[in-house]
C-alpha cells in the first residue's frame, strides 16, 4: 500500500501547512467519533425512517457498532490500509460503516448508486477493494455482470440481508457479530487498532465524478478530513440544538464533511427517506439546517411556482409580486443599504401572505441553507434570503476536502462563495485560475502520478480548474470552469455558466446549457418548465399542449428567444445567444447528462444532441 501511494506522489513536491487545531481538538476521525459520544451523548444522533415510524441511534450505540464493525473487517482478514467499497444510498448503516472502516485503520472507497456498472467496475479493480458493502440484493444484481472479474473482492456485505445466497456474503449484523465475539475474545484489539491510526494515514479514496474522462481516485487522509471540518465551522454556526435533514448521496464529499460536522457539533441527523419525500420529511423533521446543490433549490422554488399557478392565475400574480418584493428587500438588506419604508411595508404583507407559508412547509424552523457543488444563481439567493430563509454559498472540490471558501449567515454575499475558511489560501493565477494551499489538500490521485503533478504549481499550490475573482474585502467570486470556457470561430472566449445563469432568470427556463465551440456564436439548449409552458400556451390560444409539439411550435421557440435577448441584453455582441433550441425532456444523472453531483457533462450534451445542435447552426446559416 505504502509503495502505491508514494508512486501516487513521484514528480511533484506536495508542501503543505501545519494543521492548527484548538486544544483538544480531534486530529483522526476517530478521534471525532469519540468525541461525539463522549462529549455529547446524543440520543438520537443518527434517526432513520422504518414502517412509518423514526427510529433512533445514540451516538454512543453508534461508535459501539463502528467498533465492531471494524473488528468484523479485522476477523475477515482485512488489515490497516487496505481497501473496502461501499455502494448504497443513504442511510445509517452507511454512516456505520464508515465510522467502523476508519476505526479499523481501513481505507474506504465510496461508490455513487447512480454510477453505470462499468464504472463501479473500474473504481473495484482500480483500488483494489477486497469487501464489498452494498445496500442490497438489488443493487448487486444491477452490477455482478460487470463486476465478475473484479478478482480482489472477497467479501460482500449486505446492509439489507434479505436475498442473501452468496457464499461469499454476511449481512452487516452478522459482521458485527463477529466483530463483537473478537472483542470478547481480545479485549484489548479494539483500542490497539483504533491507537494505531495516525492523522496522516488515508481515511478515504473518493473517485471524481468524471465530467471529462476517466474518474481519478482523490486520497484524502485524516487530517486532510478533520482539518477542514473543524476549520470550516467557524463559518457555520451549527450547534447542539441543530437537526439536520441528509438529502445529499454520502459518497459526496460535501455531504459526507457535512455529516462529520454535524455529529462532532452534537446535531440531530435525520435521513432523507428519498427525492421525492424530501417535502415530506421537512414537515415531520423540521431542521433548522440544510445542506445541497442548487438544483435542489431551484426545485424547491419551481414546486412553490407549479403549487400557485395550480391555485389559478390570482396566487400567482401575488406570488409573483411577493417575490419581487422579497428579492428587494434582501438586495437592501443584505448590501447594507437602507430599506425604504414603503418597501418594509410591502414586505411585511408579503411575509404575512406568502413567505410565512414556505416556512411552514419546510417545517418552519429553518435557520441556513448551505449551498455547494455548483454555482448558485443570484436569483435564487435573493429570492431565498428574501422570503426569510438564509442562504449562504461554499466552494470546494473533492481534492480539497472539501471547503475552501463558505459565506456566513451574518455577513452574506450574494453572488459569491464567501471568504477562505481558516488555514487555507487562495490566489488568482495570472491566467485567473484559483489556486489553494492548506491542511486540507489531497495527498494526490491513486495510482496516477503524472494526473497528480499536473494538479500542483511548481511551488506546491493546487489549480483548482475553476476561474475567479477575489474582491477588496476577501469574498471570492466564481466566474466558470476553467475546461469549459470555449472559444468561437471568431477567437473570442465563452464563460458558459455565466450565460446559463442569466438564462435562469426566465420562469419559462428549467436548464440550459450553452453550445457554440468554434462555431460563429454561442447557442443554447433549454429545458423549458412545461408547467409554465403550457399555461402561456393556453393563454395565448396556442391548441397544442405536448411537450413534443410545443418544442417545436414557432411562437414557443420566439417566447424564449425573446426571453434569453432579455436578459442578456448587457452582454457583449459577441456573447449574446443568437438561436435556442428546446429540449422535450430534463437533463438527468440517469441519461447521463448530469454527475451524481447534477453538473453538466458538457461533452456528453454535446455529443448526445449533436444533430439537434448541427440543425441550430446549419439553419442559421440557410438564406432567409
Amino acid at each position: 500500500m505504502q509503495e502505491t501511494i508514494q508512486t501516487a506522489l513521484s514528480g511533484v513536491e506536495i508542501k503543505r501547512q501545519r494543521v492548527l487545531l484548538n486544544e483538544g481538538e480531534p486530529t483522526t476521525l476517530v478521534e471525532m467519533f469519540e468525541h461525539t459520544a463522549q462529549k455529547h451523548q446524543k440520543p438520537d444522533a443518527l434517526n432513520y425512517k422504518q414502517d412509518g415510524a423514526w427510529h433512533a441511534i445514540s451516538s454512543e450505540e453508534m461508535v459501539l457498532r463502528a467498533r465492531h464493525i471494524a473488528l468484523g473487517l479485522y476477523a475477515l482478514g482485512v488489515r490497516r490500509g487496505d481497501r473496502v467499497a461501499l455502494l448504497s444510498a443513504n442511510c445509517p448503516e452507511w454512516t456505520l460503516t464508515d465510522a467502523g472502516s476508519q476505526f479499523a485503520g481501513v481505507i474506504d472507497v465510496p461508490i455513487y448508486t447512480t454510477q453505470s456498472p462499468a464504472q463501479v467496475c473500474y473504481i473495484l479493480k482500480d483500488s483494489g477493494a477486497q469487501v464489498f458493502f452494498i445496500q442490497n440484493r438489488a443493487a448487486l444484481e444491477r452490477i455482478r455482470e460487470a463486476i465478475k472479474d473484479c478478482a480482489e473482492i472477497k467479501q460482500f456485505i449486505f446492509f439489507d440481508k434479505e436475498g442473501i445466497e452468496d457464499a461469499n456474503a454476511l449481512s452487516l449484523a452478522e459482521l458485527e457479530a463477529r466483530g463483537r465475539k473478537l472483542s470478547e475474545e481480545q479485549p484489548q484489539l479494539a483500542e490497539e487498532l483504533k491507537r494505531a491510526v495516525r492523522p496522516d494515514d488515508l481515511a478515504t479514496i473518493i473517485y471524481t465524478s468524471g465530467t471529462t474522462g476517466e474518474p481519478k481516485g482523490v486520497m484524502l487522509t485524516q487530517s486532510n478530513l478533520v482539518s477542514n471540518l473543524i476549520d470550516s465551522s467557524g463559518h457555520l454556526s451549527f450547534g447542539v440544538q441543530d437537526v439536520s435533514l441528509s438529502v445529499l448521496p454520502l459518497s459526496h464529499v460535501l455531504e459526507r464533511l457535512a455529516m462529520y460536522m454535524y455529529l462532532h457539533h452534537g446535531m440531530s441527523v435525520f435521513y432523507a427517506e428519498s427525492l421525492e419525500r424530501v417535502g415530506e420529511n421537512f414537515r415531520e423533521v423540521r431542521p433548522t439546517v440544510f445542506v445541497g446543490v442548487p438544483r435542489l433549490f431551484e426545485k424547491i422554488y419551481a414546486r412553490i411556482k407549479e403549487r400557485a399557478a395550480a391555485d389559478g392565475k390570482a396566487k400567482a400574480a401575488i406570488l409573483a409580486w411577493a417575490v419581487a418584493v422579497g428579492k428587494s428587500y434582501a438586495q437592501h438588506d443584505l448590501n447594507h443599504k437602507k430599506i425604504p419604508l414603503t418597501l418594509a411595508l410591502k414586505y411585511k404583507i408579503a411575509n404575512r401572505l406568502v413567505f410565512s407559508k414556505w416556512r411552514a412547509g419546510l417545517g418552519g424552523r429553518m435557520r441556513l441553507f448551505i449551498s455547494g457543488g455548483a454555482a448558485l444563481s443570484e436569483e435564487i439567493g435573493y429570492i431565498f434570503c428574501g422570503a426569510g430563509l438564509p442562504i449562504v454559498q461554499g466552494f470546494g472540490l473533492t481534492e480539497t476536502s472539501p471547503v475552501i471558501t463558505a459565506g456566513r449567515a451574518e455577513d452574506n454575499r450574494i453572488g459569491t462563495v464567501g471568504k477562505p475558511i481558516r488555514n487555507v489560501e487562495v490566489r488568482i493565477a495570472e491566467d485567473g485560475e484559483i489556486e489553494v494551499r492548506g491542511p486540507n489538500i489531497m495527498r494526490g490521485y491513486y495510482n496516477k502520478p503524472e494526473e497528480t503533478a499536473k494538479v500542483f504549481t511548481a511551488d506546491g499550490w493546487f489549480k483548482t480548474g475553476d476561474i475567479g475573482t477575489l474582491d477588496a474585502d476577501g469574498f471570492l467570486r466564481i466566474t466558470d470552469r476553467k475546461k469549459e470556457l470555449f472559444k468561437t470561430s471568431g477567437g473570442k472566449y465563452i464563460a458558459p455558466q455565466v450565460i446559463e445563469q442569466l438564462i435562469k432568470g426566465s420562469r419559462f427556463v428549467n436548464q440550459v446549457v450553452l453550445v457554440g465551440n468554434e462555431r460563429k456564436f454561442p447557442a443554447a439548449l433549454i429545458v423549458p418548465d412545461w408547467e409554465q409552458v403550457q399555461s402561456y400556451a393556453e393563454l395565448k390560444g396556442i391548441p397544442e399542449r405536448a411537450p413534443a409539439e410545443l418544442v417545436k411550435h414557432p411562437r414557443i421557440l420566439d417566447l424564449f428567444q425573446r426571453q434569453v435577448d432579455s436578459l442578456t441584453e448587457g452582454l457583449a455582441q459577441y456573447e449574446r445567444v443568437k438561436r435556442v433550441a428546446l429540449l422535450e425532456n430534463e437533463l438527468t444523472i440517469e441519461g447521463g447528462e448530469l454527475t451524481p453531483t447534477m453538473k453538466v457533462k458538457r461533452r456528453v450534451v454535446d455529443e448526445k444532441y449533436r444533430d439537434v445542435i448541427d440543425r441550430l447552426y446549419e439553419e442559421a446559416e440557410a438564406p432567409r
